[in-house]
């Protein structure tokens, strides 16, 4: 079978996390290789995800390497037997491979954190609002593109609700909720949207107002998605002109200690909820 063209986000993470497992192993790319028998191009194609690899094959080379984590091997080889082609899959000659990555992502995830300093997280947004973001951000769509990706994005909010949604916490500065996307009218009824999902059981939002001393990372906003076992969290950062999926063990610590400092100094569930009552009166 040929190399895949361009992995998934998710093809690419087994692949990488069969990587750090010869790497702990202290085996290099050619000497695991030899020691399977393969050629050494197949290591490196099933490393970069550009192979597939069963969930049997998972666990063998996990053998292989001599990893001690069953727990972590086998939601590795369970996410490598899994070929879901979810609804995502619709938009992927119109959308960047990137937005359907998150969509797969999000599916899958145990449970999801946000934190977002500018913008009220995507998964809340209404269609007016994710509107007014894209016709004034900084790359230029036309006006199509522009509806396909505010469906997407309405599309995604469907973990949220149904017999088993994802538990979805987002901690949200006062910035993003005061920040004009749009007109006053726009954003009064994207707050009051907030108020709404508020009601969600599986949906916690949480303000930092801008009384609260800056803390590390103020800056910075993500989404943390759980998974299966700790190891396998999936961090995706938003950037100026593009958005990053982060696995490394050391980013993974990074940004949950940056999502615990965010949530150490947030309002309660019930204050943020009188708080953004107060911001809608304000506008």
């Amino acid at each position: 079978m040929p190399p895949r063209g361009q992995p998934t986000a998710r093809q690419t993470r087994i692949g990488a996390e069969l990587r750090k497992l010869r790497e702990a192993s202290g085996m290099t790319s050619a000497q695991a290789a030899a020691s399977l028998g393969w050629e050494r191009p197949r290591v490196s194609h099933i490393e970069s995800g550009r192979h597939g690899v069963s969930g049997e094959r998972v666990r063998h080379l996990a053998a292989h390497y001599s990893a001690r984590d069953t727990a972590y091997v086998d939601a590795l080889a369970k996410m490598a037997d899994d070929h879901t082609k979810g609804w995502w899959t619709a938009y992927k000659d119109v959308l960047p491979p990137t937005m359907l990555d998150i969509s797969e992502m999000e599916h899958h995830a145990v449970y999801l954190q946000s934190m977002q300093m500018l913008a009220v997280p995507g998964l809340l947004q209404t269609p007016d609002y994710a509107r007014s973001i894209f016709v004034n951000g900084s790359c230029q769509l036309s006006p199509n593109v522009i509806e396909q990706h505010i469906e997407h994005r309405m599309a995604r909010r469907r973990v949220l609700s149904g017999t088993n949604p994802t538990p979805f916490t987002a901690v949200v500065h006062e910035a993003g909720l005061r920040m004009r996307y749009g007109s006053r009218d726009i954003v009064r009824s994207q707050l009051r949207h907030l108020l709404e999902v508020q009601e969600n059981p599986s949906v916690t939002i949480r303000v930092v107002p801008f009384d609260i001393d800056a803390f590390h990372g103020y800056a910075q906003s993500l989404l943390h998605a759980g998974g299966p076992v700790p190891r396998l969290d999936t961090i995706q950062v938003d950037n100026a002109y593009s958005l990053e999926f982060l696995s490394a063990d050391s980013q993974l610590v990074q940004c949950r200690a940056l999502i615990e400092r965010a949530s150490a100094v947030a309002l309660t569930p019930v204050q943020s909820n009188d708080f953004i009552h107060k911001v809608i009166q304000e506008l």
